[in-house]
């Protein structure tokens, strides 16, 4: 029953006006307190509650599960080149070894080394353990023989979405299912 979950519990998915998510990963959500300055704003369109209320001396209200934008926000068309995302274009996995790793357990390895005049940019940086990155050093890939799994180069914010659906986050509200598959292939049965 949503009266016994916690405010802190309480966030709000928050949808495109087209009524899709505004990024999948991080999963666009707002903490209640922001859900709720965003309806007296009037900004938003509430398309779902919990059971959940909140008072003032004024008025009571349930605090919303579910938002909409009332104006079209348009995604942006390049991805920034962040540490998460590249994180995420390589799925949180080292791409020397290919095993899967926790964020704080991989680093940024220089594919071309910046010793030698490597960049800093999508096209030269991979996710790698701590072993692989070590093992490989300063070195260039013919070198010691490490090859990326995957050529790196910068992705798509589709293809960064499409990876982001793979890794739910922890804690996906009932109201909330409806609204984060809905552009997925379905299977055929």
């Amino acid at each position: 029953m949503d009266r016994a979950i916690p405010l802190e519990q309480c966030s709000a998915l928050v949808l495109n006006a087209d009524y899709r998510p505004l990024s999948y990963f991080p999963l666009s959500i707002w903490p209640w307190q922001e859900a709720v300055k965003a309806i007296f704003r009037g900004s938003v369109n509430v398309v779902s509650e919990y059971e959940r209320t909140v008072h003032s001396p004024h008025f009571e209200m349930k605090l919303p599960s579910v938002l909409a934008l009332k104006e079209y926000v348009p995604m942006a068309r390049s991805p920034a080149f962040t540490r998460f995302n590249v994180f995420l274009r390589d799925r949180w996995s080292c791409q020397y070894c290919a095993k899967g790793f926790k964020t704080h357990e991989l680093t940024f390895d220089h594919v071309i080394p910046r010793s030698r005049g490597g960049r800093t940019n999508w096209e030269n940086i991979v996710a790698a353990c701590q072993r692989c990155n070590t093992a490989k050093g300063s070195k260039m890939p013919h070198e010691v023989h490490m090859y990326p799994i995957h050529e790196p180069r910068r992705p798509t914010i589709f293809e960064l979405q499409d990876s982001g659906r793979k890794f739910p986050p922890n804690f996906l509200h009932q109201s909330w299912t409806d609204y984060l598959y809905w552009d997925t292939e379905l299977e055929d049965a």
